[in-house]
């Protein structure tokens, strides 16, 4: 590896620990970055997946004043993470590649979609909530399995994974969308994290590009905080959304 190369992987890895934060789809940062310079697919994959684990850490982190009053949500939540990353890393060491590259770009138009029409379907559950008399409405029952789902996408792939709970949370927990977006990194970090520790132990490894995007990303993570924090709701959405159509243009263009 080259110092140019070198130096291009870790600002990838800054860019998609910005991104992360924000929004979700660094991957398709980092990772065509890798492929670019010759890594192999699957270790790239993997290589990618540890790298940025210590940037979804800080942007978790940059949220803290966000998950205040949280921890209940966060710890329940964290379960349904946790076990779907750990299925999902299993999933791409044992599956052949591209085995659910089909319905990736689908995945991540239906997180678009929900974002768009999270506002309507939050009041409307405000409403039922109301009507049945709840003072503080809870979170809805489907949001655990669909984190578990999304978990188990994030282990195996991870593109565009916080489109996809953001979609999730915003509808199904009544909160503010940048509450929203802190549970988001922590439970990404979480994903990551656990799929990281599973690929350390059997996977192929290439700690180089590992220390590239780690170091990338942190730095990344600490200024995606900074950003998205500052962004009103409307403003987030469209990065949302916008953030994932580009996700699924260069997953069907690639």
């Amino acid at each position: 590896m080259t110092p140019l190369e070198a130096a291009l992987i870790a600002l990838a890895g800054l860019v998609a620990g910005l991104i992360n934060t924000v929004v979700g789809s660094g991957t398709l940062i980092t990772f065509p970055t890798l492929l670019g310079f010759g890594v192999p697919p699957v270790v790239a994959n993997v290589s990618n997946n540890v790298g940025l684990v210590p940037g979804s850490v800080a942007g978790a982190i940059g949220y803290r004043a966000e998950l205040r009053g949280q921890r209940g949500r966060v710890l329940r939540l964290l379960s349904a993470s946790l076990i779907g990353g750990a299925a999902g890393a299993v999933l791409l060491l044992v599956l052949p590649p591209g085995a659910f590259e089909a319905v990736v770009p689908v995945l991540i138009l239906l997180g678009v979609v929900l974002v768009v029409v999270q506002p309507r379907l939050s009041a409307w559950v405000r409403a039922r909530a109301e009507a049945r008399g709840e003072t503080e409405p809870r979170d809805a029952r489907w949001v655990w399995p669909a984190v578990l789902a999304t978990g188990v996408y994030g282990g195996y792939f991870g593109a565009a994974q916080g489109v996809l709970l953001m979609g999730v949370l915003g509808i199904g927990v009544a909160q503010s969308l940048q509450q929203s977006n802190g549970v988001k990194n922590v439970l990404a970090a979480a994903v990551n994290g656990v799929a990281g520790l599973i690929f350390v132990v059997v996977a192929d490894v290439d700690w180089t590009v590992v220390a590239l995007i780690g170091g990338g990303s942190v730095i990344g993570g600490v200024l995606g905080a900074k950003v998205g924090r500052r962004l009103p709701p409307l403003a987030l959405r469209t990065v949302i959304v916008v953030v994932g159509l580009v996700a699924i243009a260069v997953i069907l263009l690639r």
